[in-house]
Parts: C-alpha cells; sequence; structure tokens
C-alpha cells in the first residue's frame, strides 16, 4: 500500500464523528462504530467531539464550529446520501462518498443496474413490489427464474437486516414479508454457493487502492447480524487467497467501486463462487463498520495499518462534492 500515514492531526481542526442516527443500525453505529472512531482519533491527536444526528440539529455543526465530519453513520439518513447532502449544504467536508454514490450504493437493486451494465458480475436477480406478495403466479416465476435456494433481501438496509435465505418455495412468501417491514421494492437474488469475501478501497479515483481480501467463515455459513457484532465465532482470514485470484478479486473491487463513483473508502462484499472460483459482487459499503468485528480495520491491520491511523487517514480525506 502506498498510502501516507504522515498527517498533521492538528490541521484537521475540530471534528465531528456522526454516531447513533436514526436507522435500524444505530445501536451498532452510536455503541460500537462511532466511540471506536471517536477514541481513535483522540488517541492521536485530533480535537474529536461526538454527534448524534438523531439529538441535535445538524445545523449546530455549523453554530458550533466543526471544521470535517467523520461519518460513522449506518445504514438510512447516514449512508445513503442525505448527510452527504445536507453536509454540502453547510460546506463542511465530511468522509466517504460523496451524495450521488452514496444515494446509488445504499440502495442495491441500482448498484446491480449499474454494476451489470458496465458488464461487472452480480447474481441473477428479480424485483418483487410488496403489493405482489399476494400473487402466487408471480412468486412461482421467482423461484422458476432464479432456482432454489435464494436470497432475499429489503435493497435498502444494511448489516445483514431483514434478508432471508429461501430453501423451499412455500417460504419464499413469509421472507418477503420479513423484507417488507423495511422497504416496500423486494430484492430476490440467486444464491451462489460458495465463500464470502470483503474487500475494501482506499481512496479515490487513479489514485484508489484496494486493501487485502478477507475472507468470511462464520458458523454453518451465517453471517447474520449476531455473528456480524455480538459473538467471536466468525472467523476472518485476510490475504489467504491464490495471488492470482487475490488480485482478481482486487481488480474487480476497484472497478465496481469507480462504477458507482465512490470516494475516500468503501468496502465490497462479494461471493466467491465454489464451483469455479468466479467472483460475483453482491454490495457496495460507503460508510462500513468500525467496531471491533469489522472487516475494514481486519483488512487494514494486514496491510500494516493500525486502527487509529486508518481512522486518521479516512479523516484526512474528508472533501465536499464541488472541491
Amino acid at each position: 500500500m502506498s498510502i501516507d500515514l504522515n498527517i498533521d492531526p492538528k490541521a484537521l481542526g475540530k471534528v465531528a464523528v456522526l454516531m447513533g442516527g436514526t436507522s435500524a443500525e444505530r445501536e451498532v453505529s452510536l455503541t460500537m462504530s462511532g466511540p471506536g472512531v471517536l477514541a481513535a482519533l483522540r488517541e492521536e491527536g485530533v480535537d474529536a467531539h461526538g454527534f448524534d444526528p438523531a439529538e441535535r440539529g445538524l445545523h449546530e455543526l455549523k453554530t458550533e464550529g466543526f471544521e470535517r465530519v467523520f461519518i460513522a453513520l449506518h445504514g438510512r439518513h447516514g449512508e445513503d446520501g442525505t448527510v452527504q447532502g445536507a453536509l454540502e449544504l453547510l460546506g463542511i467536508p465530511y468522509t466517504g462518498s460523496g451524495v450521488m454514490a452514496s444515494s446509488i450504493a445504499m440502495d442495491k437493486i441500482m448498484t446491480k443496474r449499474l454494476w451489470l451494465a458496465d458488464g461487472l458480475p452480480s447474481p441473477r436477480y428479480q424485483i418483487v413490489h410488496k403489493s405482489e406478495l399476494g400473487d402466487d403466479a408471480r412468486l412461482a416465476g421467482i423461484v422458476r427464474a432464479l432456482g432454489l435456494p435464494l436470497i432475499v433481501k429489503p435493497p435498502h438496509e444494511g448489516s445483514s437486516i431483514g434478508i432471508t435465505k429461501v430453501s423451499e418455495a412455500g417460504a419464499l412468501r413469509a421472507a418477503l414479508e420479513a423484507a417488507a417491514q423495511f422497504d416496500d421494492e423486494l430484492l430476490c437474488e440467486e444464491f451462489v454457493e460458495g465463500q464470502e469475501l470483503t474487500c475494501p478501497v482506499l481512496g479515490a479515483d487513479d489514485k484508489a487502492q484496494p486493501l487485502p481480501t478477507v475472507r468470511i467463515e462464520a458458523p454453518e455459513g451465517n453471517y447474520d447480524y449476531q455473528n456480524k457484532y455480538f459473538t467471536d465465532v466468525t472467523r476472518y482470514h485476510a490475504g489467504s487467497l491464490s495471488p492470482a485470484l487475490e488480485a482478481e478479486v482486487k481488480d474487480l473491487v476497484l472497478r465496481a467501486f469507480r462504477s458507482l463513483g465512490c470516494r475516500g473508502w468503501g468496502r465490497a462484499d462479494l461471493m466467491l463462487r465454489k464451483s469455479d472460483n468466479k467472483p460475483f459482487l453482491l454490495e457496495m459499503n460507503t460508510s462500513p463498520g468500525m467496531t471491533s468485528h469489522s472487516l475494514v480495520p481486519i483488512s487494514a491491520r494486514a496491510a500494516g495499518i493500525s486502527y487509529s491511523k486508518l481512522c486518521l487517514w479516512v479523516l484526512s480525506q474528508a472533501r465536499l462534492d464541488r472541491a
């Protein structure tokens, strides 16, 4: 990695770490990612302060003299372009992708459409509106098109919230109803049997660089909300792929990152198909988790970058769309 970690923390000014928010991922942001980033930045000498947008108006960032923002929010109203747009209006530089890239990446359906249009591999899919859940013929058509098992997802949630693996046709409606608690439009996706991978990217444009790929080994392959944040049974293997496969995955992730117009940092999630070792893109996270279990810090450590230095570097890249 050719990331310059020689950063003067005093030059970054007064910094707000946005944490909490109003999404279904509030708990993770407020109690894990946000406090972790805040402590790391303070350890590096940054004048950093916690700020929960669910408790305070964003205009206070301006009146209180904050000069840049580290977005440690996850999910809606944090990762979907809304907070980014407000910060653009306030003129306060922020970490991660801009308004459009954040909005697109938070929508798994739009993300797939762009990737597939750019010739990037992603599992086959069908879109279902919740008004169609009583249509037996429609549901049967989804099973015929995608086969079983298949995956049902609410397209605007993260942290595996609302996701169900459907192994029997009779279970599809219940899975869709569970996802419909979060979204009106639902994503049914072909199940790719194999290993789950993730690969972060740091930087922007031609300077964007992928970090080591992490292979995720969850109990019974169930990398759900509980196993992501609240257990120690999931195993993470950074840099464990063959050199050729590692290079292939990194190249694909870099193309996916640029396809969406992302910047600053992000993390792509993929499946590596067991039958032929072909990688398939699942989604792009533009405000990745920063907990003790999180994947970007695990990957960064494998590249020789500590948690606190990673936080400091990401903060140093804060900018506005118009900059």
